[in-house]
């Protein structure tokens, strides 16, 4: 009897120590990805347990933005709405947090079944979250955004950056209103060389691991790919930011704003963007979303 429970013992010591091993061979910041994941797990889960309303006052925060199709308070928006029938359901494919740990952001597809989950999904698309690490340590949400489409593309790899430096030691010069300052002028060369030199002037800002988010188009990734299907438009994009927020590492943080896309004098497009910046030596965009306003 004692030999037994001095194997069994030694049996849960010998696990124990195996999952701390493995624990220790993920870095702290790729556990910090994880932890934003399953924030995003339960926010579907609490949708498709309590339905949509509910689930969103739950997890976004008290200055959360939702575009409707300009930028509103999203916990007054839900709170304001009526429960209605139907589930919004969708899966984080991809995340990504800062050095701090305090500012993170997901994307993946979503699909809009009507009648509930035993119904046939009628709407399509990806949808775009960035997220704020609370006082309490919890993940709530301040703005989310996406793009639908036609048909839907999905894929149920998760996945997260390749390249990162994933020292624990990071400046803080970057951050707070600096920071913000920084990014918003980022955000107004950008958009000065696009006005001087066109769309190909995309290739000076985006990522090597780029992200983009258009209507009806399936996510590019990938600078290649990305600067194809900004190349292939004919016309003329501009865009003005009007909010900017980064991290406490001042290393990643977001901009969002209104752009308009004009062949000749006619607007062909105009909508709301949103951008995630990223310190990769110098800066780069990493995630790229523009989603147009419903035709009138």
């Amino acid at each position: 009897m004692q030999r037994t429970l001095l194997l069994t013992a030694m049996c849960l010591v010998t696990l124990l120590i195996s999952i701390v091993t493995a624990q220790k061979k993920e870095s702290l910041r790729t556990q910090q990805r994880r932890a934003l994941v399953q924030a995003e797990h339960d926010f579907a889960k609490a949708a498709a347990d309590r339905g949509t309303r509910d689930a969103f006052l739950e997890f976004i925060a008290d200055d959360g933005i939702l575009f409707q199709p300009g930028p509103v308070n999203g916990k007054k928006f839900w709170t304001e709405r009526q429960p209605r029938r139907g589930l919004l359901s969708w899966q984080p494919i991809f995340a990504d947090v800062s050095r701090a740990g305090d500012l993170g952001y997901t994307t993946g597809p979503w699909e809009f079944r009507p009648n509930g989950p035993d119904d046939k999904p009628v709407a399509f698309g990806q949808y775009f979250t960035i997220w704020k690490k609370q006082a309490d340590g919890s993940w709530k949400f301040v703005l989310d955004r996406g793009v639908a489409s036609e048909k839907p593309f999905t894929s149920k790899v998760l996945q997260f950056p390749l390249h990162d430096e994933e020292s624990s030691d990071y400046t803080q010069s970057n951050n707070g209103p600096e920071g913000r300052t920084l990014l918003l002028r980022l955000e107004k060369d950008f958009a000065d060389l696009v006005a001087k030199k066109g769309l190909p002037a995309f290739d000076s800002y985006l990522a090597d691991d780029v992200r983009l988010l258009r209507e009806n188009a399936e996510p590019l990734v990938g600078k290649n790919q990305a600067l194809n299907l900004v190349s292939s438009r004919m016309g003329t994009l501009s865009w003005t930011p009007s909010v900017a927020d980064i991290s406490a590492s001042g290393d990643l943080g977001y901009t969002y704003g209104v752009f308009q896309f004009q062949s000749g004098d006619t607007t062909v497009e105009q909508g709301s963007y949103v951008r995630v910046w990223k310190k990769q030596g110098k800066w780069r965009v990493v995630m790229d979303v523009m989603s147009p306003d419903p035709k009138k």
